[in-house]
């Protein structure tokens, strides 16, 4: 994990290819323990995330990132979402990138971005 602070905000950066949420409770932990570090957003890559996070009908993604954004914690993930051809994941990405909470990004520096902002 690197830590760096942008525009006053101390954030977290995954190291990509290191699988760190297979679960719920994975995330759960992570949350937790950044929040008690200060850190105020967290960029995940894709590869961070098990595939089945990328299957809304495990219900992974919803749950994860309702935890996420109750507890006001910023996150942006980045990767190439394009080749998820299902209609309700793109609908999914489109409608948590609105809200600004939850991002789905195509660039580590876009992510930075937008947690700092």
């Amino acid at each position: 994990m690197e830590f760096i602070i942008e525009n006053g905000k101390r954030l977290a950066i995954a190291s990509k290819g290191i699988l760190l949420i297979k679960e719920f409770q994975d995330a759960l932990d992570l949350m937790g323990d950044l929040y008690y570090q200060g850190v105020t957003g967290l960029v995940l890559f894709e590869s961070n995330l098990t595939p089945d996070f990328f299957d809304l009908k495990t219900r992974l993604a919803g749950d994860i990132l309702q935890k996420f954004s109750t507890y006001r914690f910023k996150l942006a993930i980045v990767g190439d979402f394009l080749p998820y051809t299902s209609k309700s994941l793109q609908d999914f990405i489109r409608e948590s990138n609105k809200q600004k909470h939850i991002n789905f990004v195509s660039t580590r520096e876009e992510a930075i971005q937008i947690l700092s902002a």
